[in-house]
């Protein structure tokens, strides 16, 4: 059984006790809690509670990326989901007069006829304003029809511009599509401002033939085209449009390109213990899932999102739309097999995932510059992206108990028992050397200092017996030696792990590398390495 959660207390009890297997949560907090660390937070003591219940929570990591130490997903009882882009999109093509054709969004029908273009008049908003208007200005943005000359824009393509309404977020291209629909404009065309820049462009679905151009470059040519094919007075009024465009089919979905891409929007790692945004050795986000443009069920109301009313699927972006992906995956690894434990489930699931992409190489993240792509590492897409049917079957699993997450707690810098004991009922018994030997499948350390030992612990889950060769891509600046570096594991057996780091370079970030076990029955297991060496002594 599967829930989607939207209001956790009351929901996470009725589900605990109903016997759901998964919880997926697409909330989470705004911020870290006050006065106590994020992992005692009321939110992440619900999720422990769930976990000690034997179910699975899968929790959006947060929409505030690219910035760093962003992620609302703090605990490591709960699986935090990034979003990816795919290569699906949805492109429109603008056609001038002349032949340009330029790409944009436009999730709408075409201004084409029987396949054949139809070109239309072209017209620029502030050109169709009334004379003597009260609206020079907020014209252009095309959110008042009252400010044109009705008899100018009906039947016509209108370029309507990004501006300061915009920017500040109190003009919306809902009001364009009320003006568009209210004097009949043929089609309207969305685009960027030089003065304000590129913008992002999502899908929205149009009443009427529209396209978004979000890039200053494209916007430029349309305007020069418009200019020399518009005949003025002395005076700068408009005598003539010469201008002519036409627009493709927006609704067909286009399958091309890099990906998977980290979503600009997904909050980033790493993961912290308090309100000072202080690292802590827990991996977050622990996976990636697309999160860019999904399609899912809508109510027709869509009270807080007019542009979606009547409609009963929408195409949404964010982390809540990458987590339902993971449960799902979940679902499947819980039906497969039904004994295993939550954090088998997450292991499996992290194991498996693919660090790289659909050209074969490592993969991108988009950054804090529109449409720029730089190397991703562990703390934007975690393990990597989501393999469905390699987490069916991951050889090795990192499994760890209720008890094992309080001798984390317990284990933290400066933590009071008392306080450990207040939040969850359970008291400090065994503590770990250190926070990074909770039997994760990953290492994060946010202080190494000359070197440290970490204890993992694998699970083979298979019936046959295996053996496994390490192999390790390391982090700059540091050394790694697992011991065993070759074993043979039993059916179902147990195998425990030394890894032992050292620095030989003192850096002032973080720095990722990979460990990766390879099975004689072809099982691969890979696990991220996350570390920030302080220094050699």
């Amino acid at each position: 059984m599967l829930l989607n959660c939207s209001y956790v207390s009351y929901a996470q009890l009725t589900a605990v006790l109903d016997g759901v297997d998964i919880l997926t949560l697409s909330i989470g907090p705004d911020e870290p809690p006050e006065d106590t660390l994020t992992f005692l937070g009321l939110f992440e003591i619900f999720i422990l509670a769930a976990r000690k219940a034997g179910t699975f929570v899968v929790q959006a990591a947060g929409n505030e990326g690219p910035s760093p130490y962003s992620v609302i997903s703090y605990s490591p009882w709960a699986v935090g989901v990034a979003a990816c882009d795919t290569d699906r999109t949805y492109l429109a093509t603008l056609i001038l007069g002349n032949g340009l054709k330029i790409e944009g969004i436009g999730l709408s029908g075409a201004t084409l006829g029987d396949g054949l273009i139809q070109y239309s008049k072209l017209v620029l908003a502030k050109d169709a304003i009334k004379i003597n208007t009260t609206f020079p200005i907020i014209a252009e943005e095309c959110q008042y029809p009252e400010a044109f000359d009705p008899l100018v824009v009906q039947g016509s393509v209108v370029i309507c511009t990004f501006s300061a309404g915009f920017y500040n977020g109190t003009s919306t291209i809902t009001a364009i599509i009320h003006t568009a629909n209210l004097l009949r404009f043929r089609a309207f065309i969305f685009v960027a401002n030089p003065t304000y820049g590129d913008f992002i462009a999502e899908p929205i679905p149009f009443a009427i033939p529209a396209i978004m151009i979000p890039t200053t470059t494209d916007t430029q040519n349309i305007l020069q085209y418009y200019e020399r094919e518009t005949t003025r007075d002395k005076t700068g009024l408009v005598v003539r449009y010469g201008g002519r465009v036409a627009i493709s089919e927006g609704r067909n979905a286009s399958y091309k390109g890099r990906a998977p891409i980290v979503s600009r929007f997904s909050s980033r790692g790493p993961d912290y213990i308090d309100q000072t945004k202080y690292p802590i050795d827990v991996l977050k986000p622990d996976i990636l899932a697309p999160g860019h443009q999904i399609w899912a069920a809508w109510s027709p109301m869509s009270v807080l999102n007019p542009i979606l009313s009547g409609h009963n699927f929408a195409l949404m972006s964010g982390t809540s739309m990458a987590t339902p992906h993971i449960a799902g995956v979940a679902a499947l690894i819980k039906q497969y097999n039904p004994s295993w434990t939550p954090s088998m489930v997450a292991s499996a699931i992290s194991t498996t995932a693919s660090t790289y992409d659909n050209l074969g190489e490592p993969i991108m993240a988009y950054g804090f510059d529109l449409y720029s792509l730089n190397t991703s590492a562990p703390f934007g897409f975690g393990a990597g992206l989501v393999n469905p049917s390699r987490s069916l079957d991951p050889g090795l699993v990192f499994a760890a108990g209720y008890e094992d997450y309080i001798s984390f707690l317990c284990s933290l810098p400066n933590v009071d028992s008392a306080i450990v004991k207040a939040a969850t009922g359970s008291v400090c018994v065994e503590l770990f050397e250190n926070p990074s030997d909770l039997n994760l499948p990953s290492i994060t350390i946010t202080s190494l200092t000359g070197s440290r030992i970490v204890h993992r612990t694998v699970t083979n889950v298979v019936s046959k017996a295996e053996t496994y060769l390490s192999a390790v891509l390391p982090p700059k600046g540091v050394t790694v030696d697992i011991q065993p570096s070759c074993f043979r594991i039993g059916p179902h057996g147990i195998q425990d792990l030394l890894i032992t780091l050292n620095v030989t370079q003192a850096l002032d970030d973080f720095t990722f590398g990979e460990i990766v076990l390879t099975g004689s029955l072809n099982h691969v297991v890979k696990m991220p390495l996350s570390i920030f060496p302080i220094s050699k002594t």
